[in-house]
């Protein structure tokens, strides 16, 4: 599967409109709202998008504040890579009260950042410090403590903007050690790159970074995803 990840500060008034119409025009899986830290509404961006598109958009927030219930689904993130309580629990035990009474289809994922070859957003809100490239044994043991605490996804991060996508050969050793689905995200810019990540075992890829510099790479993207 691909979806796209869309940042409510990256796109705003007619370039989200112009971005929303070229997604629907190629009907990726689904739609990401949400980013490290946001100034602008993610209420406002999902109503936007959920008025112009019926592709499924999943609420993926830096944090509490950016919950909301207007999406179609959750990604509860743990981020079971660092040693952060407030991104391990704390921000999750925040938005309890409100993802409850919203009756929001919730998804539990365990999101792991992993070391790509540049200082990210995510890395930095978080206090964080990711997974080296190189020690895939790390990065294995960690999916799997995600995978038996009850997490439903694995999700590997590069961050946005990262030099260079997920290590195939850590891909390959997560994918062979556990039994949910396994997303990749970060530094994926060509469709060279989608064949690599997804031939490595990723079973969803998300996009961002490339398509803001370039929507038309969205037509290319699916058309590599779907001949896979």
């Amino acid at each position: 599967m691909l979806a796209v990840l869309i940042d409510p500060d990256k796109y705003v008034g007619d370039k989200l409109t112009q971005c929303i119409s070229e997604i629907s025009k190629v009907q990726p899986d689904f739609i990401l709202v949400g980013g490290s830290l946001t100034f602008e509404s993610t209420e406002k961006t999902i109503d936007t998008i959920k008025a112009q598109t019926e592709i499924p958009v999943i609420l993926f927030p830096g944090n509490a504040n950016q919950f909301c219930g207007q999406a179609d689904a959750l990604f509860l993130l743990s981020l079971i890579s660092g040693r952060n309580s407030e991104f391990l629990i704390g921000q999750q035990v925040t938005a309890a009260p409100l993802i409850y009474q919203s009756k929001i289809e919730t998804i539990s994922v365990g999101y792991m950042l992993i070391e790509s070859g540049a200082k990210t957003s995510v890395e930095y809100i978080s206090n964080t410090t990711p997974i080296p490239s190189d020690k895939t044994d790390i990065a294995v043991a960690t999916a799997l403590a995600g995978e038996m605490l009850g997490n439903k996804i694995i999700y590997l991060e590069a961050g946005s903007g990262a030099k260079n996508h997920i290590p195939t050969d850590m891909i390959k050793g997560i994918k062979k050690h556990i039994k949910i689905p396994l997303i990749v995200g970060g530094g994926i810019r060509t469709t060279e790159n989608i064949r690599d990540v997804l031939s490595a075992g990723a079973d969803i890829i998300i996009v961002g970074n490339a398509l803001e510099k370039d929507l038309h790479l969205m037509q290319e993207f699916v058309k590599t995803v779907r001949k896979f």
